[in-house]
This record gives structure tokens, sequence and C-alpha cells, in this order.
């Protein structure tokens, strides 16, 4: 525990221009983030008796060991700067809202020449526009299947496409009306796209258009008595309307408003949020949080405001947001929120009307989320604080482990050898910081050897990164030197942050520079787990041991009996079958068992998938391509004479030649063979020969 004062800046060295902080802690990790109208009042706040803080802002200021600011031109400027460092450095004090659940929208793909309706979850993508968020897709699926019959829009992947328009036949949906068609021809990109626009206007509420031209087109062709097309006019009409049941009117004059609620407790807040297009409630979702920092009703609607809107842009900012309790700078959040939009923005508090009741049922459905959330983990937090402290108890640690790190080692009879790290902080998987190891000092299968080489690779580069930033000098036991606070910068707006060297996917990435960013390595576990028995963690302590690393634990799991070993003793350590302590060291060794395994069987599926083509020196992807689009397979590739091989664009005598060669001395593989039916599957691309 740090003593603010060791870190506290001199009187008169703080500015008192508007601006952003950053408190880091003693391994330089940005653990908080604010931001201030007059940072010189601000910060000094935090240096204050000890007594006088909120307990959390306490612990806040004794775990950091360091602060340092960037002055910024404009309040707005700095509520900015604020979203993008919580998002870059996640620190563990700011409020961070997570989602009780990944919501699934209703996107159409106009990126694309022929655009596609589809459910999508996670992060949005240029160029496709949403609807939603919904809590269910089963409620999208039903009514893009009333939709489809008004607006035949493609929605099929781009492999059943691409077959369709191969063979010349369309999928089923063609067949029955819902579908255009377009893979064969039926209406052309230009048609086709505006079927798509048409469905995002009526998705995007002006429905009143389309009803009143169908009902148009219905009564003319009754009255011409094209009696059939009358009637598909009437049932199309109808299922634009139950498409539109499915969403009730809210609010009147097709109001495009956010409606957020927030239900709170000491420990914890729920966030609900209404989505309300044209009048109609078009989206739901909600958020839940721990207040990990002193944090007001106001203070949770600001943060909720950025993390909503902090990557939107144009209409997904509505002209409204109705909120319980005004930001503190309410006038710079709606400016911000006005650049977002590029119009203006009304940040307000309903006071009555329709938009005061809907703002009393948003609100009970937080106080809902609240209360089912505290079911869900009545005992959540507690249950964490006891299996660490038996974890603690039990391996004799002076600590409960606050960082856990497993490791796991995978291979296919001695294939493919790969190993996984898991990390677990405060008993939560932290998968951001999940890592992945190639085994690269020797061949074959060897565990024990494979755990030594995986552990001794991580931390040596942990070494290196104290040793870079000037954690210690000589020896990993030199204490680390005192972390004043930054000088200001003389720039006046967001500092960029250095480029960062590329990395491997597969392994480690080189030392980064210290720009506060969350290093792959550099942060040391309380604990460290393996999964296996003695000969494992007698791996895994020598490895620490060479790089004179003593002051993190080392315990592993073995799967027959669930037993933990520690180093240097002959009998395990067996906890109660009911122990939380077991539980949760069983949790880490699974998920480090279930990461291993998963890259093991991709880095093998991709050895599967292998080319004889990747062998010909200076055949690029896109000329391989190329080749395979050119001939249609590398079956018929190999076939194909180097006259005929020549012919294809860019491949030059001489590298048909290679090209020859190496599918020559590749022997074809047997046809791959559908499990399910018993069907050969043909070769259609480069993945296999």
């Amino acid at each position: 525990m740090a003593d603010p004062s060791s870190y506290r800046p001199k009187p008169g060295q703080i500015p008192d221009s508007p601006g952003v902080y950053k408190f880091r802690d003693e391994h330089r990790r940005v653990i908080y983030v604010g931001k201030a109208k007059n940072l010189r009042q601000r910060v000094a706040n935090y240096f204050q008796d000890l007594a006088n803080l909120h307990p959390r802002t306490r612990t806040m200021v004794t775990t950091a060991a360091s602060v340092e600011w960037t002055v910024v031109s404009t309040e707005v400027e700095a509520l900015q700067l604020e979203y993008s460092w919580i998002k870059e450095f996640d620190p563990r004090f700011n409020v961070k809202y997570r989602d009780d659940k990944s919501y699934p929208y209703l996107a159409v793909t106009l990126n694309e020449e022929f655009p596609r309706v589809q459910v999508m979850r996670g992060a949005k993508k240029k160029g496709v526009r949403y609807f939603g968020p919904y809590g269910h897709a089963w409620a999208i699926r039903e009514t893009v299947d009333l939709m489809l019959r008004v607006f035949p829009v493609r929605t099929c992947s781009a492999g059943v496409f691409k077959n369709a328009a191969r063979t010349g036949r369309p999928c089923l949906l063609g067949y029955i009306g819902k579908c255009s068609a377009p893979c064969v021809g039926r209406v052309t990109p230009e048609e086709h796209r505006e079927l798509a626009e048409d469905f995002c206007d009526f998705m995007a509420g002006r429905t009143g258009t389309y009803i009143r031209r169908l009902e148009k087109d219905m009564i003319q062709a009754a009255e011409e008595m094209e009696y059939e097309r009358a009637a598909r006019l009437r049932d199309d009409a109808e299922a634009l309307k139950r498409a539109m049941e499915k969403s009730a009117v809210v609010l009147a004059d097709a109001t495009d408003a956010d409606l957020i609620a927030v239900a709170e407790d000491e420990l914890e807040a729920a966030l609900q949020i209404f989505h309300v297009r044209g009048g109609r409630v078009r989206g739901q979702r909600g958020w839940v949080t721990d207040k990990v920092e002193a944090v007001d009703t106001s203070g949770l609607v600001e943060h909720a405001l950025q993390q909503l809107y902090g990557e939107e842009r144009g209409d997904a900012v509505p002209k409204e947001v109705l909120v319980p309790a005004l930001p503190e700078d309410a006038e710079a959040v709606s400016q911000w929120l006005a650049e977002r939009r590029g119009s203006q923005v009304s940040l307000r508090i309903p006071q009555r009307g329709d938009k005061k009741d809907l703002m009393v049922t948003v609100q009970r459905n937080a106080q809902q989320a609240l209360g089912l959330h505290k079911t869900k983990r009545a005992s959540d937090l507690t249950t964490r604080s006891r299996a660490l402290e038996e974890i603690a108890e039990a391996l004799g640690l002076d600590t409960a482990p606050l960082r856990i790190e497993c490791y796991d080692i995978s291979h296919l009879q001695g294939d493919d050898v790969v190993a996984s790290m898991v990390v677990f902080e405060d008993g939560l998987a932290r998968k951001s910081e999940y890592r992945r190891f190639q085994i690269k000092g020797f061949e074959g299968q060897d565990d024990v050897r494979s755990m030594h080489e995986v552990i001794g690779r991580r931390f040596k580069r942990y070494l290196q990164d104290k040793e870079r930033t000037g954690e210690w000098e000589e020896t990993p036991e030199t204490a680390p030197a005192a972390i004043g606070p930054a000088p200001v910068p003389a720039a006046t707006g967001p500092v960029p942050a250095p480029a960062l060297t590329a990395a491997s996917p597969d392994d480690e990435p080189e030392p980064r520079e210290d720009d506060g960013r969350p290093k792959r390595f550099a942060y040391p576990p309380q604990l460290v787990v393996v999964d296996g028995g003695q000969p494992q963690v007698a791996a895994a302590k020598r490895a620490l041991d060479e790089l004179g690393i003593d002051d993190i634990a080392v315990c592993g799991l073995a799967k027959r009996l669930e037993e933990v070993w520690l180093p240097d003793d002959d009998d395990p350590v067996v906890l109660p079958r009911s122990s939380e302590g077991l539980y949760l060291l069983q949790r880490v060794r699974d998920e480090a068992h279930r990461f291993a395994i998963t890259y093991q069987r991709a880095k093998r599926a991709k050895r599967i998938r292998s080319s004889p083509l990747d062998d010909v020196t200076g055949l690029g992807e896109t000329r391989k391509q190329a080749l395979i689009k050119h001939f249609g397979s590398v079956k018929k590739l190999r076939q194909a004479t180097i006259d005929e091989i020549c012919e294809v664009p860019g491949i030059g005598r001489r590298t048909a030649e290679s090209v020859a060669a190496a599918l020559a001395s590749t022997a074809p593989a047997a046809p791959a063979v559908n499990t399910a039916t018993g069907e050969i599957i043909e070769e259609d691309d480069g993945g296999s020969s």
C-alpha cells in the first residue's frame, strides 16, 4: 500500500486548465482516468487526509504510485480524451458498464454489391446499417420473415449465393417469392439495392408511405379485375402491419429518442436503455457495473453516454437523449453528442407527458435488471473472496492471489505442440490477457520440457520489461524505483500514442515502448498454476529459479484426483471437494485446457489445409488465387500443362515450371468425404490437394 504523499505533485506544478489525469500503479498500469475543468483543484482533492476520502477513492490513491495529466483546450476535448483513455487502458478503478448479454442487431450490409439482411452480434462494421438491439434473435427473424414478402432482399450467406450463381438455380426463398434472386439475375444490382434501401427506410420508421402505396395499388388492381395481384398486395400490406404491431407506438410525433434509466445501490448499478425511433421502441439493452469509484447517478449517466455513443456517428445518435439526472457538465456533454451526430442533440430530464411515463417503464426495467443480477450474483463477490482466501491458506501464501496465471500444454501425438496461458484477476477470467505459445526449443512430445520453456519465456519477457522501464537495475530482487509525477505535456490537445511494434499472433510480442498500454507480459501474478502434477510443477519452479524470481508461488492441479502439488513437497495438498478454492482452481485449469486445445486444433487444421502451392518460391497469395480461380481447383491445375498455366495473367514460364514441378512432386491426397452422407467432396479451392 503506497502513501499518496510519496507521489504528490509539488504546489503549483499542476495547471489550472481543463484536462485529463491518470493514476498509475507501481507497474505503470493505468488504474484510474478522470477529467476536470480545473486540473489543479480536482487532482489536489485526491491528496487530502485519507480519512476524509470515500473508501473507494482511498483504495485507489493508496494503490497508485504516480499521477500525470494532459492539458486540453476545452471541456469537450477533455470528455473525448477521457473516453479514449478509458477504452485504451481499461483502468480497474473506473466504472465500466458490461452488457449482461450479447445483444443481436438486424443488419443490412449496404457495403456489398448485393446487400444482405442478417442477424449480427458483436462490433459494428463500417458500411452496415444496424437496427436494434433486440432482446431475442427470434424476434428479429419473425419480423424479417414478414417483411421479405414486400422487400425480398437477399438473406443468404456468401457461399450459398456463389453456389446459386454457379449452378443457375436460386435457393428455396427465391422460389417462394421471399428473395428477388439477384444470384441468377432476376433483378439487377441497382434494383436489389433499391429494395434494400426501402427495407431500411421501413425499419427506420417511415412505414406509412409503403402501406399507403400497397393499399392504393391493391385498390387499383381490384378495379382492373386483377384479383390475384390485389390479393397478394393485400397480404403484403397485412404482413407489414403485423411487423409494425410488434413494436407499438409509445411516443407521438414520430419521435427519435433514447431513454436511459439507472437503478443503483452502494455496490452496483444497472442501466437500461430504450431506443425509440419513429415513436416506436426499436431496441432495448441493459448494462450492469460494479461501483469501483465514488460516483453518483449523474456520474453513472455520463459514463453511460460515453460508452453508448463513443463509437457512434450520424443518426446513431438520436435527436433526444432522456436521462434520470444530468451529468455534472451537461453543456459539454451535449456539445460532444452534437458533434458526433452532426446536429443539435437535446439532453434533458423528462418532466411530464408520454416521455415521463415511458421513463417510468424504463426505470422499472432497470430495477428488475438490478434485482435479477443480484439474485444471480448474490454470493458471487463473497464466494470469490472466500475462494481466494482458501487458496492462500492451503498454499501458505501471505496474501490472497489476486492475479492467477495458468499454463497448459497441448499436442496430438507429439505434433503441433502448443501452450496456453490464461489469466484470472479477482477470481474472474481476464480474456484480453490470455496468451498462446508455440513450442520452439525442441521437436516431439515432452510436456515437462515444454512447460519449462513456456514459463521461462513468459517471465524472461517480464524481467526484460522491468529492466527497460527502470524498475530494477541488476537483479530481480532490487526494489522498484520510485515513480514521481509526470511532467505536464506542452501540447494542448490529446497526445497520440507511439506506434507499436507488430507481433506474431502465435507468440509473445517484442517489448513495447512504455506508453502506458497494458503490456502483454509486464504484470506478474501472485500465483502460477500448471496443468499437471509433480514433474510439471518442478519444471515451472526450476524455470523461475533460473531467472532469479522467488516471489511468485507455483502449484499444479492434477486431473486424476484433483490434487494440488507444491514444489519440493512429496505429498499433495488435498482440498475438500466442496471447497470454493478447489472449484476456482478447477475453473482456471479447465479454461487453460480449453484455450490450449482450441489453438492446437486450429494449427492442425491450418496444416491440413495447406496447399502444395505454398512451397512455390515467389508465388504470392494473389497469383495463387488467380491460378485457382482460372482452373477451378488444385486437382485441375495439376493436370494442366506448362503452356496452359502460362495463360493465367501474371504467371511467367519460369513460375509455371515451378508450379508444375511442385504439384508433380506432391501426390494427390485422398478425397474428402462427408461423414454424415458418405458423399465425396470435390475440391473447389486451393486449400488441399
